[in-house]
């Protein structure tokens, strides 16, 4: 992943977003010294280590960074230094992503994934997340710690993401996620709910799910049911994120950095070249959606 353009990217929107930010801070009395990375610094150095290939912050920024990117970040700070860091990004990073997501062409996907923050025999003694992760099971098996839901577009770009507890139910949080959508969602069993449906289509957008095996039939589409084949997309999107941008592992050791890794995970997956695609992006075939 080339390091320029999405430095010069970060940067802009830093230029624009900090001096907002930092009116709406209360007010502390407390030194305020300038840090020697810049904001922009800080949050390119998170979010390419989710390309990097590395799967351990620390040995990305002690044998990769302070290594081999000096001539791109000449005044490093140490790892304990970064770390400290980090959590002042958070915010930033959550306000960069929003303007990394994609534009809604009446196509949607949407499905969650679990993101659990320890293994299941180390539950009870688990400390870092006791006040926020849920135990929670998908179609494999039990978790402990968190849903992720997305949803997609046709062309593997990010429309709207939602992070719940491990127990919360995969309909709850559909309207929130779609409330700037339109046209047709497409889903898999788990969605089905006519007060949903009938939700979604008030706000304009229509739900389309399988139907269970023992459900009476109804006419679908052709192109519906076309698009039901093709949900497998936003699991490639899921996959991508979960072994190439690494949003889900067991070593956080605080929620913060928890929060500040996996949106950092999400805006380095809207800068991949080659996200999984449709490739229907045709005008006469988008009208057949309506």
């Amino acid at each position: 992943m080339n390091i320029l353009p999405i430095f010069c990217d970060i940067d802009d929107f830093c230029l624009l977003f900090e001096p907002l930010w930092r009116r709406q801070l209360l007010e502390i009395r407390q030194r305020d010294r300038a840090a020697t990375l810049c904001l922009s610094e800080v949050m390119t150095i998170i979010v390419l280590f989710h390309s990097s290939g590395y799967r351990n912050f620390k040995s990305y920024y002690t044998g990769y960074v302070m290594a081999h990117m000096t001539w791109a970040f000449p005044r490093l700070v140490s790892y304990n230094r970064f770390v400290e860091l980090m959590p002042s990004a958070l915010v930033p990073l959550c306000g960069y992503l929003q303007s990394r997501k994609g534009s809604c062409s009446g196509i949607s996907f949407v499905d969650s994934t679990s993101l659990a923050v320890c293994h299941n025999r180390r539950i009870h003694s688990h400390k870092v997340f006791a006040d926020c992760a849920r135990r929670g099971k998908t179609s494999v098996d039990w978790f402990y710690g968190f849903k992720l839901h997305l949803v997609t577009n046709d062309c593997g770009e990010l429309l709207s993401i939602r992070l719940t507890p491990g127990n919360t139910d995969d309909r709850r949080p559909v309207p929130k996620l779609v409330k700037d959508l339109f046209g047709k969602l497409f889903a898999d069993r788990g969605y089905i709910s006519q007060p949903l449906f009938e939700t979604l289509y008030d706000g304009g957008v229509q739900l389309v799910t399988k139907l269970k095996t023992k459900m009476k039939n109804r006419l679908v589409s052709i192109f519906d049911k076309l698009m039901l084949r093709k949900r497998a997309i936003i699991e490639s999107v899921i996959d991508q994120l979960k072994n190439i941008s690494q949003i889900e592992h067991s070593r956080h050791r605080s929620v913060t950095n928890f929060f500040v890794n996996l949106v950092a995970g999400l805006i380095a997956y809207t800068w991949r070249e080659k996200k999984p695609s449709l490739n229907i992006r045709i005008k006469e075939q988008l009208q057949l959606v309506f």
